[in-house]
């Protein structure tokens, strides 16, 4: 009978929720759902050490199906607009500032864009404000008109700093 319960529990974990062992009950974690990029496009279940998991072949086709419409997912989050000019040097003076970024913070993912007429240069991906604060905390010395900005970013690994 112990069997059900521990599968339920692997699932509710998987499904984002945490457990409370002694009362056995699951509370909703998705307010800071964290979501690693590592595991993108990958099965849970063909990682998991020690356990075999026996399901029906349709359960095994949809949950590919649904790895393979999910692996470009991108969600809103927030970056660091370090530059943001529409002067007639400012393509150029984009590409200089997205080179001195990038000696500094090597680690760090940097986007140029261009909208008519303005030359941005964004940096990082984050889920929350808070961890785009950081970065920007860091910047300010370098880049004094930086400033945090919400858009769509790409999934950052779970636990990485800038």
């Amino acid at each position: 009978m112990r069997r059900p319960i521990v599968i339920s529990m692997i699932i509710a974990l998987c499904l984002g929720f945490s457990i409370n062992a002694s009362a056995q009950e699951l509370k909703d974690t998705t307010m800071a759902a964290a979501v690693d990029s590592s595991l993108v496009g990958k099965s849970i279940f063909n990682l998991l050490p020690n356990v075999t998991v026996h399901q029906s072949q349709g359960i095994l086709s949809s949950m590919n199906k649904q790895i393979a419409s999910n692996s470009s997912r991108r969600m809103t989050g927030y970056r660091v607009r370090i530059f943001n000019d529409n002067k007639q040097n400012s393509r150029g003076a984009s590409e200089a500032a997205m080179g001195r970024f990038k000696g500094m913070f090597p680690g760090v993912a940097a986007y140029r864009t261009y909208s008519n007429p303005f030359f941005k240069v964004t940096v990082g991906d984050f889920r929350t404000k808070s961890e785009a604060m950081r970065l920007l905390q860091q910047v300010k010395g370098s880049f004094p008109s930086a400033f945090i900005v919400k858009e769509t970013i790409n999934y950052p690994p779970v636990g990485s700093s800038f």
